[in-house]
Parts: structure tokens; C-alpha cells; sequence
């Protein structure tokens, strides 16, 4: 559903319950135990909504975290630094990028904004001398950085305010944000990293004109 989504159904229950508890006050209708466990049903599947939140938002990172792994390993180090044209960015550029903002967003995360003083973000689009096995390295640490915040949240962060370059969100806001952020990078990394292997490219889902035998290899499981 989302922050906005989840927001705007905590209003309209809001709303509803008042406008219910102005019609019904002349019976007292509260002291019945029915009409409170319905609100206690309403509370719980909210409360439902954000524990089943962040579970499933980390298992959706993790796909694209290993959908990148599993591209980044079919490249020789010259692929990492393969530009199209000059306007392009690198596999080595999107990897650097998306790290530098990993360690910057996710550090002290709760408690500080998430655009870091010590961040240098346009030398991150630079080519630099890196080599393929710092830039891996810097790839992992801002994937353990990214996680490791991740996974310490629990459901009573998500309605936090945290803020990014000054400006407000909820924590739940936040992570769609990067969600969308590090998926779209993600992409470019397989597209460019396909476009150099060419026919050498090891397919990392349905081959073409294979999608009928993979529903049936499906269907018979």
C-alpha cells in the first residue's frame, strides 16, 4: 500500500470512527464489547500492515542485490569501465554511485540527515583509478552498511521522520524512495553489462521464447 496509501486509510478510519462515535454516543455504545473489538481489528491490521512491511521489503532488496551479483559476475575487469558514449555511465560509475549513497543514507540513519556532509556525490560520476577489486569491495561495505540499517528497524520506526538534503519523510517514505532508486540502477547495470557480453550473456531470467516451458516446468512442480 505504501505511506501515502497507509496514511490516507489510518485517515479515513480516523474520520469514520469519530463520525460513528458522534451518532452512536446517545446509547453508549462503547461500553459493548463488540464495538471495541472492532477498532481492536482495525488497530491490528495496521499494525499487521507494517510488520509485514519491512520483511518483505528486505527480501525484495535482496533480489536485486543478487540479481546484481549474479551480472557483475560475468564481467571481465575492462567491462566494469565500458562507457557507450561519454555521456553514459560505467558499470564501475552506477556500482560507485550507489554504494556512496548507501553509506550516506544508511549511516546513523534514525538521527542524522541522509545527505552527509564528508559525501563528495559528483566524484562518485567521475571514472577515476579505481580498480575492479576496490570497487567491489566499496559495493560490498555499502550493501552491509544499507542491510545491516535495514534489518535493525522494527515496525514502530517506520512512521519516524527522518530527512534527506533537510527535507521530511517517514522512514517508510525513505526506504520506497531507495527502493525505486537502487532497483533503477540495478537495471542499468544488467542492460549494460548485457549489451558487452552479447552473445556471451548467461541469461539471469525466462530466455527468450522459453516462457511456455518455464509456466510448465512451474505448473508441474
Amino acid at each position: 500500500m505504501g505511506f501515502r496509501g497507509l496514511t490516507q486509510y489510518v485517515s479515513l478510519s480516523a474520520a469514520a470512527d469519530i463520525e460513528v462515535r458522534q451518532t452512536l454516543a446517545p446509547y453508549n455504545i462503547m461500553k459493548y464489547p463488540s464495538e471495541r473489538r472492532l477498532r481492536l481489528s482495525q488497530t491490528d491490521s495496521i499494525y499487521n500492515m507494517q510488520t509485514e512491511y519491512l520483511p518483505n521489503v528486505i527480501s525484495v532488496f535482496n533480489q536485486y542485490r543478487t540479481l546484481a551479483k549474479r551480472t557483475i559476475f560475468q564481467l571481465d575487469e575492462a567491462d566494469f569501465f565500458y562507457k557507450p558514449d561519454s555521456e553514459s555511465n560505467s558499470v564501475a560509475i552506477i556500482m560507485r554511485h550507489m554504494a556512496g549513497n548507501m553509506v550516506s543514507r544508511w549511516t546513523d540513519f534514525l538521527t542524522t540527515d541522509g545527505e552527509k556532509e564528508n559525501r563528495n556525490r559528483d566524484l562518485e560520476f567521475e571514472q577515476g583509478d579505481i580498480n575492479m577489486h576496490e570497487l567491489i569491495n566499496y559495493w560490498e561495505h555499502g550493501w552491509q552498511v544499507f542491510m545491516n540499517t535495514l534489518q535493525s528497524l522494527n515496525p514502530d520506526d517506520l512512521q519516524k521522520t527522518i530527512y534527506i538534503r533537510k527535507e521530511p519523510h517517514s522512514v517508510m517514505e525513505a526506504i520506497n524512495r531507495q527502493l525505486a532508486h537502487y532497483s533503477y540502477h540495478t537495471g542499468q547495470i544488467v542492460f549494460l553489462a548485457k549489451h558487452i557480453k552479447n552473445a556471451d550473456w548467461k541469461n539471469l531470467s525466462i530466455p527468450k521464447g522459453k516462457s511456455q516451458d518455464f509456466n510448465n516446468e512451474k505448473i508441474e512442480k
